[in-house]
């Protein structure tokens, strides 16, 4: 916003309130879809979105249609980041309709409050003329941390690493064998995947998934590559 009066700095920004709605909700973050759409790098909390210009923005007759008209750019990125296909956006104060077709684009309900009868009227033809994304193309980046969690014995019980097969570090520099109820033995040393794999390196930690290796047609293949096929399995046997 300007500052006409001359009493104070001029606003560089607008302030984005994230919030769940309750105490025991949790509010909606795609910080995987965020980070995608940002050359893989973690985006930042200022934004530098150009204003509604061009023929994105709306006119009656050689007018501007509306005085604050908010870019697509900015709601499509707020409901990238904060919603999934399907949600019900609210917009409280809906204007010439932004946060209803970007809502449609992206897959999502929306519910717009307009007081004043131009807008609403603006906003119902923008919308209308609007194609929804189809299929896939609302899918977006998502972490590890939305997949199911798979624990190793689930692989073993079911057959993809059988009980006795032998686990490799990379370079072959360590081994480990499978044992029935899914923990490694290490040279006498027993334990899950992670904690063979953080005794094998001296560390606190260690992803076991990626540490260790399991020998397929003469080459070693990371472990996580099983987790990766049963997980398949088992979403196409669901």
């Amino acid at each position: 916003m300007p500052n006409f009066k001359g009493t104070r700095f001029t606003n560089a920004h607008e302030t984005l309130i994230w919030a769940a709605k309750s105490e025991t909700s949790r509010a909606c973050f795609n910080y995987h879809a965020m980070k995608a759409m940002n050359d893989d790098v973690q985006m930042r909390s200022d934004w530098l979105i150009p204003i509604c210009t061009g023929g994105e923005r709306l006119k009656d007759g050689r007018s501007k249609a509306h005085p604050t008209q908010k870019p697509e750019a900015l709601l499509y990125r707020i409901l990238v980041a904060c919603t999934r296909p399907g949600d019900v956006v609210l917009d409280p104060f809906f204007g010439t309709g932004t946060t209803g077709a970007v809502a449609k684009l992206l897959g999502r309900q929306w519910i717009g409050v307009e007081r004043e009868e131009k807008y609403v009227r603006l906003a119902e033809r923008r919308i209308a003329d609007l194609l929804p994304l189809e299929g896939g193309a609302m899918e977006i980046s998502e972490g590890r941390r939305a997949e199911p969690r798979i624990p190793f014995g689930s692989l073993v019980e079911s057959g993809h690493v059988r009980p006795g097969t032998r686990l490799w570090g990379p370079g072959r520099r360590v081994g480990a064998s499978v044992r029935a109820d899914g923990s490694l033995d290490m040279a006498g040393r027993t334990g899950s995947i992670h904690q063979m794999g953080a005794a094998a390196q001296g560390l606190p930690s260690c992803n076991g998934w990626t540490f260790w290796h399991i020998e397929e047609e003469g080459r070693l293949v990371p472990l996580d590559a099983k987790r990766q096929a049963f997980r398949q399995a088992t979403a196409a046997d669901a």
